[in-house]
């Protein structure tokens, strides 16, 4: 069985397209969105809504400026539009319509789960026939039963809050988040969008700083053994791989740039 596995698209769909080519099956472990590119500034949601000019200057305020700095030039942007709201959801489904288009198109079953920049509530419109939506769901593939988590995990004591008047991030509640892993029962592979909590699997060298993980994905990992735990989330970690007893924890890879799946055999 051979099993190709990617995250982290963010708008590839040209490489999508081509990323089960050869595999018996492919998984999406989310983040299908490009909401802000900050390598194409006139990419992405923002790029096509406001310019590579103004995406270029809030990227800068991103690294260099104040948390204040970065929300007020954010707002303004979003005040300049009439409608906000439709002009966000006009590009999503734009982007959607390429990237699960491209996921229909392949000749192998697809199973795909969300990340935190994906807009969930959406999914169902897009997936039609050829893409199962699998997030909190356990399914057969080859043999083998994959448990699938999607979204991120809010950090604790966080208020999530719309930073525009439509987009809100798949963040979830670690409460949320630990309940919908805990619900998985036994599985032989896990996937998820966000790395289990291990610090090498977390840091990423580029941001230079922790992303947050799942301590309740270590802990299915301690005491299950699962064969795999495949994940992404974190684009520069510090090691794509670590293991745990048993598990082979594998980040799959920042999809966007490589356009390389990872390849699971048994």
């Amino acid at each position: 069985m051979r099993v190709h596995v990617v995250s982290d698209v963010h708008g590839n769909a040209e490489a999508l397209a081509q990323a089960g080519e050869g595999a018996d099956a492919l998984i999406v472990l989310g983040d299908l969105l490009d909401f802000v590119d900050y390598q194409a500034h006139d990419r992405g949601i923002l790029g096509t809504l406001f310019g590579a000019e103004n995406v270029g200057r809030f990227a800068r305020l991103r690294r260099e400026g104040t948390r204040e700095e970065t929300v007020a030039f954010s707002r303004s942007l979003w005040a300049s539009l009439d409608d906000p709201g439709a002009a966000v959801e006009e590009a999503v489904r734009a982007q959607y319509t390429a990237l699960f288009g491209a996921m229909r198109a392949m000749s192998v079953p697809t199973y795909a789960i969300p990340g935190n920049v994906d807009s969930p509530d959406l999914w169902g419109e897009f997936a039609g026939d050829g893409v199962t939506l699998v997030d909190g769901q356990a399914v057969e593939i080859g043999g083998l039963r994959f448990g699938f988590v999607g979204g991120a995990v809010l950090p604790d004591g966080a208020v999530l809050r719309r930073t525009n008047p439509v987009w809100r991030p798949y963040l979830r509640t670690r409460d949320e988040f630990d309940t919908a892993v805990g619900d998985l029962g036994k599985v032989e592979v896990l996937c998820t969008h966000v790395p289990p909590g291990f610090p090498e699997l977390t840091y990423d060298v580029v941001a230079r700083r922790h992303e947050i993980g799942s301590d309740a994905l270590s802990v299915l990992i301690v005491g299950q053994q699962p064969r795999w735990s495949l994940f992404g989330h974190v684009h520069q970690p510090l090691s794509p791989r670590l293991r745990a007893g048993r598990t082979e924890c594998r980040n799959v890879g920042h999809f966007k740039v490589t356009e390389r799946p990872y390849v699971l055999r048994w």
